[in-house]
């Protein structure tokens, strides 16, 4: 790539940001309130130190395979070989194509409560579709509209950060509004699902490395830098909500922040400018969730694994077209999945998948001796504590998203394997066990 068209590490950090800050701040901080009551900060806690330690194991492994589109697919491809890379991608590309209606739903919310009338899902569908052009026009245009998107947005939270702080002084008795839930370990587990989902917009960066300046450990730092942020403005957030109302007044619905400023009787100024800022977060979530989603889509044809039409490639805007195009369209037909809850439930099993492949790709290449410019502090203690922290965000998920995610693994590995052996003229057989000393 052209040094003309390199992305800088502060606009890759903002590619980053805006996958994850729109999606859990914005969308989805309500519904952890609504689940986890006081305990949620914990869960914000929780979720951002294994959200933090698998962007170390995500900068590692970019900063080995810095060519590569595919972020977690390719590493479990590099890593594994066809079959694991086929299984996880899937799961993982499905994970963010259909991550694209939660977030956009979330816009869609926001600008009917401004405006006062319309549909949700039709301002959603209208959003989907604009930022695909924008995605069409080229990698480097979407880098910048995210990087000046994301400037705004962090603006918006600080203001309203400041407010809750200004009235926090005359709200009587301001302690009762910390409200513990009746099943705390369910909520725990729970909102914890929801929080992964959050912060899952890091991936992003590791999708567009090779335009990065510096290459992998350029990108891995975006990564890191990304999720420290984000961390610290969602703690504050969630805090300043809490403040604003009690824990028991939201719900899940996809505009909490202006619930909470309802709830505080807001002045009207403040009403506009949350929602405004609502409005640019969730736009640019959506754009970098499509781009992360295309690439992974278009990583995948590239390497054999799907058809060759998702392996189209426009060079010279450096945009995956085909990738582009479909992940839009399942996120218009996500929309219709249900509320914000359900989407995000459905797409949490592909994006865990996806992380406890990430994890053992770092174990993988680690033992093999691989160096990377970039390394996972505290190896391989933090790693191991990352992947049984992951394991337990699956007892959160609702029984139904899992009956789907397991059933749908199986499907991957059946269809794989048939279409594997439909290749060959005679089926392959493997010793696992080797015989020892001519006996079994």
């Amino acid at each position: 790539m052209a040094k003309s068209q390199e992305i800088s590490v502060a606009q890759a950090t903002a590619v980053s940001l805006g996958a994850i800050i729109g999606a859990g701040i914005f969308v989805l901080s309500g519904t952890v309130l609504s689940l986890d009551g006081a305990y949620s900060f914990l869960s914000f806690i929780y979720m951002g130190f294994v959200s933090l330690v698998m962007a170390f194991e995500l900068g590692e492994l970019t900063s080995l395979f810095p060519e590569t589109k595919g972020s977690s697919y390719s590493f479990a491809y590099e890593a594994f070989g066809s079959q694991m890379g086929f299984v996880t991608g899937v799961l993982m590309y499905f994970s963010y194509a259909t991550s694209i209606s939660a977030i956009a739903l979330g816009f869609g919310s926001y600008l009917v409560r401004l405006i006062g009338f319309g549909n949700p899902v039709s301002f959603a569908i209208l959003l989907i579709a604009a930022l695909t052009v924008v995605n069409m026009v080229g990698v480097k245009k979407a880098a910048e509209t995210d990087f000046y998107l994301v400037a705004v947005k962090v603006a918006v939270l600080v203001i309203f950060i400041a407010f809750a702080l200004f009235i926090s002084t005359r709200i009587p008795n301001i302690y009762s509004h910390f409200e513990v839930p009746k099943d705390p370990i369910n909520g725990f587990f729970q909102s914890s699902g929801a929080i992964i989902f959050a912060y899952s917009g890091f991936q992003s960066v590791a999708t567009i490395a090779s335009d990065v300046k510096g290459g992998g450990k350029g990108a891995a730092k975006a990564i890191v830098y990304s999720v420290v942020i984000s961390m610290v403005l969602y703690i504050a957030v969630a805090l300043s909500m809490v403040i604003m109302a009690p824990t028991d007044s939201y719900a899940i619905s996809a505009d909490p922040l202006s619930v909470a400023l309802s709830f505080a009787r807001a002045p009207q100024f403040m009403m506009l400018v949350v929602d405004l800022g609502a409005l640019l977060a969730t736009t640019s979530a959506t754009l970098a969730t499509i781009l992360t989603s295309s690439r992974t889509l278009y990583q995948m044809g590239a390497d054999g694994l799907l058809p060759r039409i998702t392996a189209k490639y426009d060079q010279k805007r450096d945009v995956a077209s085909t990738g582009v195009l479909i992940s839009s369209m399942i996120g218009v037909i996500t929309l219709f999945a249900g509320n914000v809850y359900v989407i995000v439930a459905i797409s949490n099993f592909g994006l865990l998948f996806s992380y406890l492949m990430t994890t053992l790709a770092v174990i993988h290449f680690r033992r093999k001796g691989m160096v990377a410019s970039f390394r996972t502090p505290l190896y391989p203690y933090l790693t191991i504590a990352t992947f049984g922290a992951l394991l337990t965000v699956f007892f959160g998920m609702p029984k139904e998203a899992l009956i789907i995610g397991v059933i749908t693994t199986l499907v991957l590995i059946m269809a794989y394997s048939l279409i594997r052996e439909a290749k060959r003229e005679v089926p392959e057989k493997v010793r696992l066990f080797e015989r020892r000393n001519g006996k079994a």
